[in-house]
């Protein structure tokens, strides 16, 4: 476990990717935000999160395509691209193997289809004691 100064660096460079994953970002930025060399900002971050830095990139970014195909509002290109990707290929391949689907298949079983309005949004499920 990293001593408590090195944790609140190590915390201040997550928030960093949580406010900028959608920008190009590297090993050498991130571990600059923690004010640490990159290969000992990368040794502590993964003693302390369980994940590379890379990683929780990833996730932060699929996170964030996840709501936003769900909401039907963008193409899947549009997410990749929003969300920091520079790869579409890249893109859906991490996603269906993250989770389970590929990004238009997520999209359109995330939406809900109302005859003579198409797709307005997404799935909502509606308990059934209501």
């Amino acid at each position: 476990m990293a001593e408590h100064g090195t944790f609140d660096r190590l915390v201040r460079a997550r928030r960093f990717i949580d406010d900028c994953f959608d920008q190009p970002l590297n090993l050498d930025a991130i571990a600059a935000e923690a004010c640490l060399s990159r290969y000992h900002f990368l040794r502590q971050f993964q003693r302390e999160f369980q994940k590379t830095p890379h990683e929780y990139l990833q996730e932060r970014r699929l996170e964030r395509a996840r709501q936003l195909l769900a909401a039907g509002n963008h193409s899947v290109t549009d997410v990749c691209f929003e969300v920091g990707f520079q790869s579409l290929g890249s893109f859906s391949t991490l996603f269906r193997r993250t989770v389970g689907q590929p990004p238009a298949t997520y999209r359109a079983r995330s939406l809900v289809v109302v005859p003579g309005f198409g797709q307005v949004g997404p799935l909502v499920h509606v308990p059934s004691c209501f």
